[in-house]
């Protein structure tokens, strides 16, 4: 049975679906080239990237101004040169070299290649720090690979950041609330320290709001602070395709698409855009069952998404053997910032996977919503990096021309919880009047104070409580999941609580295949954990058996479990473990399977989010009154449905969904948070 494929039009040819399938005319072979700059040595590419003509004018900038917003188009080397001229022209001596990148896998792949560069090995004069990994010589190392959350953690130690010179904020364009978070305080501590400069790196055209946010001049006679600086980038030309049709499924669209091309374009790897970890495993169970329909072992089918390993997310970046085509499935993680080579087809669902928060109900929902022009363009972009390609949207035309022109800024759709409690940790006490480039909403930072309120983290006045509100502030965890495991301590189930939360860290633990049979084992597979009080006691059965059966592969493949989340679960459980023991006064307990007590203390920290059954048979948050759903991948999705609930995740797609749901009793609200819920309150809302 010959499989269905999305048709696609070329804007400006009305033939060409017709003709895409004709052999291939000269004009369209001699476009595809690769980098003439390839096969040289790295001394050799550094010379010859587009930002090597604008080395001096960057240097110059720096002496005169404080503050240099740098624009340059993706692939002009701003990433890994900048640091490299700085080092050069010896802003080391005065200081740490600094660049914060907005992902682990960017952080990691720049520290390598620049290390690569200078001819040595990741963690000597180049090093790298993200959560729970430092590759870093205190006495060698003088460019500093971090993320954001690694170098607001420094400010908490080190306000000013004195042991820097220079900090560089990569990929400002992507909004996200720490990068937001960090630039607004790199502006009151470039009032307080001169002699620190600053540059903002961005891929879009958007200098003249980063100029103005740094601009200290008072007044109009004086000199400005900050200038923008925009470098020409080397990009190869690249064919955008459409769909004729909308389609119905873009994830088998994907897929039917990777397909197409493997069979009728030339060599080349493929980058495809998904909105998060379910689809792109999705995907890539569709993918292996045509790999394997066709006898042939000419693909490598990759997945890239933030909770993967390190390991395996490296992968892509690893050449195939000769002959076999790379093809990765990937969340907006590769959207930017690296650069996977070879990759030559694009192909971009049109989708992206957004936090949204709820300052009535106190929520954050996950919600599916179309991209925005400026990220799909930073998608098309990965088409030609290394040689001319193509990009395949599976949207029409006239989608495209809808589509907003940007995604707004995460500081403005997203809970700020964390947010406050650095920020109240680093002594701003007024953080209503706190300068963020684009401010949030004033509900959001309310509705974020009274949570943490809640939590015990702030006091009556704001100030940040001792314990509880420094121990949230210093755990790079959630502040709800860094409550839970402080009451942990006191309830004698540490050790539990742990394995919940690195459970929570990796998304889902179950594949789900997607042939008949196989998901019918796969179902009855899952029912084997699933318990009655829910899904994070469903997690922590899951994990125990994984360990007690040795983590081995066998074990998770005859269990339809996903061997290398729970991997990266066991490793992100060792290294807060170590946390505990090495930096807080956190004993490490066992309860000894009394799941009440577990109950409880998931309940100590998630209480904001419960809700219950209410008699017309949906679920209401108990604040808010919102109607919600048992999400169908629950483990109380196909039982009885209790009466009291608390979930820690919400997802918008047909309906709002809880998600990491565990069923609790009524009374343990009043009695765990009275300073929360009443009784008369509870009662009357039921």
């Amino acid at each position: 049975m010959s499989a269905r494929f999305p048709k696609f039009l070329k804007p400006d040819d009305e033939s060409f679906s017709s003709e895409r399938d004709a052999a291939p005319s000269d004009d369209h072979v001699t476009s595809f080239v690769f980098n003439a700059h390839h096969s040289l040595n790295l001394a050799a590419q550094r010379e010859r990237l587009p930002i090597r003509q604008y080395r001096d004018q960057i240097l110059y900038c720096l002496e005169r101004y404080q503050t240099l917003v740098l624009v340059g188009e993706t692939g002009s080397g701003k990433s890994t040169q900048v640091p490299q001229y700085l080092y050069e022209f010896g802003w080391h001596h005065k200081g740490l070299i600094g660049i914060t990148e907005p992902r682990r896998i960017s952080a990691i792949t720049l520290a390598d290649r620049v290390a690569t560069e200078r001819g040595e090995l990741s963690g000597e004069t180049v090093g790298v720090s993200i959560r729970f990994i430092t590759k870093c010589d205190p006495a060698t190392t003088k460019i500093k690979y971090m993320t954001e959350g690694i170098l607001l953690r420094e400010m908490l130690a080190d306000p000013l950041l004195t042991q820097y010179s220079v900090i560089m904020v990569d990929e400002a364009h992507e909004r996200s609330v720490l990068t937001d978070t960090v630039m607004g305080l790199l502006k009151k501590i470039a009032r307080r320290r001169s002699a620190l400069k600053i540059i903002i790196s961005s891929a879009t055209v958007d200098a003249e709001l980063f100029q103005e946010f740094f601009n200290l001049k008072k007044k109009k006679d004086e000199t400005d602070t900050s200038v923008a600086l925009t470098v020409e980038g080397r990009m190869f030309p690249y064919d955008v395709f459409y769909l004729q049709e909308p389609c119905p499924d873009y994830v088998k669209a994907t897929v039917e698409t990777v397909m197409k091309i493997h069979r009728k374009e030339q060599s080349g790897d493929i980058l495809a855009f998904l909105t998060g970890q379910e689809e792109v495993l999705k995907a890539l169970d569709l993918l292996r069952e045509h790999k394997e329909a066709s006898g042939k072992d000419d693909l490598m089918i990759l997945p890239m998404y933030g909770t993967l390993s390190n390991t395996d997310q490296l992968k892509v970046f690893f050449n195939v053997p000769k002959g076999v085509r790379k093809v990765i499935l990937a969340t907006n993680i590769a959207e930017t910032s690296i650069t996977i080579p070879g990759i030559v087809y694009v192909i971009d669902c049109g989708f992206v996977k957004l936090n949204w928060y709820s300052a009535e109900s106190t929520t954050n929902s996950l919600v599916i919503v179309p991209t925005s022009k400026a990220a799909a363009e930073q998608r098309a972009g990965r088409a030609g990096r290394v040689r001319s390609g193509k990009v395949y949207r599976l949207y029409t035309e006239e989608a495209w021309e809808k589509l907003p022109e940007f995604t707004p800024p995460e500081m403005r759709r997203t809970d700020l919880c964390s947010t406050v409690l650095y920020l109240k940790a680093l002594g701003i006490d007024n953080v209503l009047r706190f300068t963020f480039p684009s401010p949030p909403p004033a509900k959001h930072l309310l509705a974020s104070i009274e949570t943490l309120y809640a939590l015990e983290a702030l006091d009556t006045e704001g100030n940040l409580t001792s314990p509880v509100g420094y121990f949230l502030a210093e755990m790079p965890i959630n502040p709800m999941m860094a409550k839970m495991l402080y009451k942990a301590g006191e309830m004698g189930c540490s050790e539990e609580i742990l394995i919940v939360i690195a459970m929570l860290q990796v998304q889902s633990v179950f594949s789900k295949p997607v042939s008949g049979q196989a998901s019918i084992r796969a179902r009855i597979a899952k029912r084997n954990f699933e318990v009655a009080e829910g899904d994070l006691i469903t997690l922590l059965n899951v994990y125990t058996a994984f360990i007690e059966n040795g983590r081995t592969k066998e074990f998770c493949g005859q269990n339809f479990l996903i061997y290398r989340n729970l991997k990266r679960a066991h490793e992100i459980k060792s290294q807060l473990c170590s946390m505990l023991e090495r930096e807080l006064n956190i004993p490490l307990l066992s309860c000894n399977g009394n799941v009440e007590v577990i109950c409880r203390c998931i309940l100590s920290g998630f209480f904001p989010y419960a809700a219950y059954l209410h008699h017309s048979g949906v679920y209401r948050t108990v604040r808010g009154n919102t109607e919600l759903a048992v999400h169908p991948l629950s483990a109380l999705y196909t039982v009885e449905q209790p009466q009291w609930v608390i979930f820690c995740e919400l997802l918008h797609t047909t309906k709002l969904f809880m998600k990491d749901i565990t069923v609790i009793k009524q009374e343990w609200l009043t009695e765990l948070a009275p300073h929360y819920y009443h009784k008369v309150t509870v009662r009357d809302d039921y």
